[in-house]
């Protein structure tokens, strides 16, 4: 994060410096207003990326930088991406090269420096996903493996209670959030916290996490999906505000480097299909079916 940030900030001073027109261009298609941050915080829309959902700032018209999300890689990772490319390429190319020219023991740095390389590639994989048919399915939000489904209490939800579905994001897994029907998204909340592993028991209500509440499209129920961090997540990002329709499967949010995702129903409105230690898929595993 740190990294994605004094990147940003060094891009828009030099876009202040030497691209006065793009300033101008991007501040007539600016929407929205944001009290709390300075005007030159937010340039264009990959400033938005360290702001949703918090900001409400958004641009009118295309996105020029769209192609981005083409690539097969989370587009919010690609600073991540390209500064571990630049950092570690050279390295392993190097150990190659003096591996081959000058003697073979130079092939035991190259290995780690290529493995580190590729699992960051990895890591920010977006593959597309067959969204199952079917408005009363309910989809897996996450890649992982189920570690509890279980009733809690929750006093804002119907009967004060709510079915729960926990999924261990690892290191391995593909990290986008999708929503896991249709939906209309109506709050949602940063909560910060500690850095538990994902695993552990008070993880849920100890580490920094993000709240995104809606509604569920077939029957109007409130549920709740709950990005939280991990030991080794440090970021949580999500671009959906308060208001956007979602469609089932559709990608909301991101994690970085393993974490958890929890989804929330009101108790005795669904039907699970799925139990603790199942591995399931973003977008595409079948969680359970709404009764109603």
């Amino acid at each position: 994060m740190g990294l994605e940030e004094r990147w940003a900030g060094l891009r828009r001073r030099l876009i202040r410096a030497f691209f006065p027109d793009h300033l101008r261009r991007f501040n007539a298609r600016r929407l929205g207003d944001d009290p709390a941050l300075p005007d030159e915080r937010i340039i264009d829309q990959r400033d938005l990326k360290f702001l949703r959902p918090v900001s409400p700032v958004t641009f009118e018209g295309p996105d020029p930088w769209a192609w981005r999300g083409k690539l097969g890689l989370a587009r919010l990772g690609l600073g991540e991406v390209t500064v571990f490319s630049l950092l570690l390429a050279p390295c392993w190319m190097a150990h190659a090269a003096l591996a081959l020219t000058v003697h073979p023991a130079w092939w035991v740095g190259f290995f780690p420096f290529l493995f580190w390389h590729l699992f960051t590639i990895a890591f920010f994989r977006d593959p597309e996903r067959a969204i199952p048919a079917g408005d009363n399915l309910i989809l897996s939000p996450a890649d992982g493996v189920i570690t509890s489904t279980d009733e809690i209490e929750m006093p804002d939800f119907p009967g004060g209670k709510a079915l729960r579905v926990s999924i261990f994001l690892s290191v391995f897994s593909v990290h986008i959030n999708r929503s896991p029907f249709a939906m209309k998204a109506a709050v949602v909340r940063y909560y910060p916290g500690l850095f538990l592993d994902a695993r552990h028991a008070d993880c849920a209500e100890r580490n920094e996490q993000l709240w995104l509440d809606g509604l569920a499209a077939r029957n109007g129920l409130p549920i709740r999906m709950k990005q939280i961090s991990g030991a080794i997540a440090r970021r949580i990002v999500c671009w959906t505000k308060p208001g956007d329709n979602l469609k089932a499967g559709e990608r909301f949010g991101l994690i970085k480097f393993g974490s958890r995702t929890d989804l929330l129903l009101p108790a005795g409105s669904a039907t699970l299909k799925v139990k603790k230690g199942d591995g399931v898929w973003g977008g595409s595993t079948v969680l359970g079916e709404w009764k109603n």
